[in-house]
């Protein structure tokens, strides 16, 4: 059996993202329930907060203080789908610090994987705009930080049925972050193309599957069975990072993907088989409660199993 870490912390509970919002405290609620009968196979790992410093290796320095005063000064709305409220930027500099502590422990040969059960989630946001439920890039921050205690070449695999718009932006002209995602296109954010591959030295380190409304098991299975695997072993990486956004599923209220509970299992699992490095899994979306918590199970499984 692996050793795998699970990152969580109440504070990401704090997070005010007003009435009837999907991005609500009940995801890490339903993802705690549903992992109970996995908890002795866990190292459970208290999260830090990051440092401006660190945040700002990814977003603008002034940045961090200008979401602290929001937060603040009582809240509200960053753009039309990210509420925050008093806790806020405490719950999003912890989310960033999730990253961080697991690279940190994964470097010391603690655990070889971790999950990192947070929220804000954290793929949209770009260098100095909050967007999409997202403040902080966290998994664009945990790769720097990654790339800062060695390991060179870092992969990240994003299956969060919207495109991370954010973390494309921060790597784009960068040869040594690979950046592969599927999600559903035409949809929010409008970006992810299959004609965006990077800039400059960047130019084939970004690669994207835009996927139709109604895209279900057959066509991720082959996509994660045949075509990441040979991507993964051609860029060679010393670390994988994985945003894992489970709005994918057929049961989202806010996406029109088809993939089965199973059919995210499939997924991970050809991740977790893609390389023999380690892993770091970070939560993104998924909005249906059951769904939500279903396939963090699975996925925690495969990370102990495969």
């Amino acid at each position: 059996m692996r050793k795998v870490g699970y990152i969580y912390d109440d504070i990401y509970l704090k997070h005010d993202t007003g009435e009837n919002h999907p991005e609500s405290p009940k995801r890490l609620i339903s993802i705690n329930t549903f992992i109970q009968n996995l908890k002795d196979k866990l190292i459970f790992i208290p999260p830090r907060r990051a440092t401006v410093k660190e945040i700002s290796m990814i977003h603008d320095p002034y940045y961090p203080q200008e979401i602290m005063d929001f937060c603040s000064a009582g809240g509200g709305y960053l753009d039309p789908d990210t509420h925050v409220g008093e806790f806020s930027y405490d719950a999003a500099i912890t989310a960033v610090g999730a990253g961080i502590e697991a690279v940190d422990r994964i470097k010391k040969g603690e655990v070889e994987r971790v999950f990192c059960a947070v929220r804000p989630p954290g793929h949209h946001a770009e260098y100095s705009k909050a967007m999409g439920f997202c403040i902080f890039n966290n998994i664009a921050v945990a790769a720097r930080y990654a790339q800062k205690q060695g390991y060179e070449k870092v992969f990240i695999v994003d299956f969060d049925a919207h495109h991370g718009n954010g973390t494309q932006k921060a790597f784009y002209e960068d040869d040594t972050v690979f950046y592969f995602s599927t999600h559903e296109y035409p949809f929010y954010p409008g970006t992810g193309s299959k004609d965006e591959k990077g800039v400059g030295k960047g130019y084939g380190y970004t690669y994207n599957v835009p996927l139709p409304a109604g895209s279900c098991d057959d066509i991720y299975i082959d996509i994660y069975s045949n075509l990441l695997p040979k991507l993964v072993k051609e860029f060679n990486p010393d670390i994988i990072l994985v945003s894992a956004g489970y709005d994918l599923h057929e049961d989202d209220p806010l996406t029109y993907l088809e993939v089965s509970t199973e059919g995210i299992g499939v997924i991970v699992e050809n991740i977790l088989k893609s390389a023999d490095v380690p892993f770091l899994f970070m939560l993104e979306g998924g909005y249906n409660l059951t769904a939500l918590g279903e396939s963090v199970k699975l996925t925690i499984q495969k990370m102990l199993e495969v």
